[in-house]
């Protein structure tokens, strides 16, 4: 399955959530925000949301710095 992930053509396995693809570049659990077709997710729903052929996905790392 096609995605956009951060601005780049990406293949993904089907049924795939968006804790999966987390998962899969070791992101689960980090401080980060999500963002599928134009909308926010929170990360209480990173489970229960399949991405779909053609979803667009923006994730942006949280970092601390001084």
């Amino acid at each position: 399955m096609k995605i956009k992930l951060n601005g780049k053509d990406t293949e993904t396995p089907g049924k795939y959530t968006i804790a999966d693809l987390l998962k899969m570049h070791a992101l689960l659990g980090k401080p980060l925000v999500v963002e599928l077709n134009g909308s926010i997710i929170k990360s209480g729903h990173y489970n229960d949301i399949r991405l779909s052929e053609g979803d667009v996905l923006e994730i942006v790392r949280l970092v601390g710095g001084g």
